[in-house]
């Protein structure tokens, strides 16, 4: 287990914070140090034909070790952490055999780690865990997964007995501000299909995630005199508040779970003449997105027509735009693909927590971009925040899931389930 601590602590000591206000990818240059680093890396312990493009996305491949025709798989990560917590300076603390009491995160500051609060940590009593010290986020989100995915591949050239067929490796930028998979060359990847190493606790396994928008309204108004504003003046905040205010109250991140989807208000700025207000839609069936989409709408229309004569023009603009949907539909029709790594759980011992996903993984980008790609648990909790930890159990079994995932791949027979998948069809017929 020292050789994961020790490969996960050396990705998440560099800094690669990712910054939605950028125009480039990578949208920093930081990035640019553990991509690099995985480049040289991932020669060392043999993999083929590593590339970096200009992008940043680093691939490789480990080549197939049996002579029949297998399906060519893959497993993607991303390296970039999210802008929400920093992730500069990131002093790790390992904490082992945890007996089940409150960890002190940060004795200076106070910030205490407890199982009151987070009861996930209960589950991990006598296991070796990884924290932070209370001042930065962590990086498990993702440098677990890419630690999972390394560490998977060494042990596969390290033990030829093991049979597989070729393997493709990819690490990507800018995940968690939503680009991850802008550049994603699936063509030259050129798997079958392929897993995200991007979940959280051990033994998820996901293929559904929410539909996504992203809102940006306009609030317009007219500043006057407060002394002589009556019947003139228009407080662009108030607009937007009232905007706020016809929302569904508990269709919100705090009050919803599962499947449940919801308005999420992320960003206000304003003065009497201008308020700009962003916010998020999710919801993981599409009708009920499309309609979260037409209340928005509907409640835009509402207010322009109360201002009309007042104002002379619409005095709220809205631009919605869908930023990614649930990849349910993109998997479904090649299902075993997810049996298959619920089968390799199963074969070590862990239980699957098949669920839906309540966000998105680049994996969702490329479901619909002609890669599927369910999601695997990459064993952290308390993702984009100084609370951060990961089992280091956890991040071994996922090692173990990669490497029962690879070879079950070259030992399944997949034209049974062609012939499942045909029967199926012309009984739709």
């Amino acid at each position: 287990m020292q050789h994961i601590i020790d490969r996960f602590i050396s990705y998440v000591t560099i800094d690669t914070e990712s910054d939605p206000n950028s125009t480039t990818t990578p949208s920093t240059e930081k990035q640019w140090n553990l991509a690099n680093k995985l480049v040289e890396e991932l020669k060392s312990i043999g993999l083929k034909e590593v590339t970096i493009d200009k992008h940043s996305y680093v691939m490789a491949t480990l080549p197939s070790n049996v002579k029949e025709k297998v399906p060519t798989i893959g497993f993607v990560s991303h390296f970039d952490t999210t802008p929400d917590f920093t992730g500069k300076d990131v002093k790790p603390q390992i904490v082992k055999n945890y007996d089940g009491g409150d960890i002190v995160l940060n004795k200076k500051e106070k910030i205490i780690l407890s199982p009151n609060y987070f009861k996930d940590l209960l589950q991990y009593k006598g296991q070796t865990l990884i924290t932070t010290n209370g001042l930065t986020l962590l990086g498990a989100d993702d440098k677990a997964g890419i630690t999972e995915i390394v560490t998977a591949m060494e042990y596969l050239i390290q033990n030829p007995e093991i049979k597989h067929g070729k393997i493709r490796v990819c690490f990507t930028p800018d995940e968690e501000i939503g680009r991850g998979a802008d550049l994603f060359d699936v063509k030259k990847f050129g798997a079958d299909w392929a897993y995200t190493m991007d979940g959280s606790q051990i033994g998820e396994l996901e293929y559904e995630n929410f539909n996504a928008a992203g809102v940006k309204i306009t609030f317009k108004g007219k500043s006057v005199h407060p002394g002589y504003a009556k019947g003139k003046m228009i407080n662009s905040m108030l607009i937007a508040n009232d905007f706020i205010n016809e929302l569904p109250k508990n269709e919100i991140p705090q009050e919803t779970k599962g499947y449940e989807g919801f308005f999420h208000v992320t960003d206000i700025q304003g003065s009497i003449e201008e308020t700009k207000l962003e916010l998020i839609i999710r919801d993981h069936d599409m009708k009920k997105f499309i309609k979260r989409k037409e209340l928005v709408h509907k409640i835009c229309k509402k207010i322009n027509k109360q201002f009309e004569k007042q104002f002379g023009e619409d005095i709220v603009i809205c631009e919605i735009k869908d930023q990614y949907y649930n990849m349910k539909e993109k998997v479904v029709p090649v299902m075993f693909i997810v049996d298959l790594a619920e089968k390799a759980m199963k074969n070590l011992g862990i239980k699957p927590i098949i669920k839906p996903i309540r966000g998105g993984t680049d994996g969702c980008r490329l479901s619909y971009m002609g890669l599927p790609c369910p999601n695997i648990f990459a064993g952290g909790h308390n993702f984009h925040g100084k609370y951060e930890y990961v089992p280091v159990e956890s991040m071994q079994k996922a090692v173990d899931v990669i490497v029962k995932i690879a070879e079950l791949t070259a030992t399944t027979d997949f034209s049974k389930t062609e012939k499942k998948k045909e029967k199926k069809g012309k009984k739709k017929k």
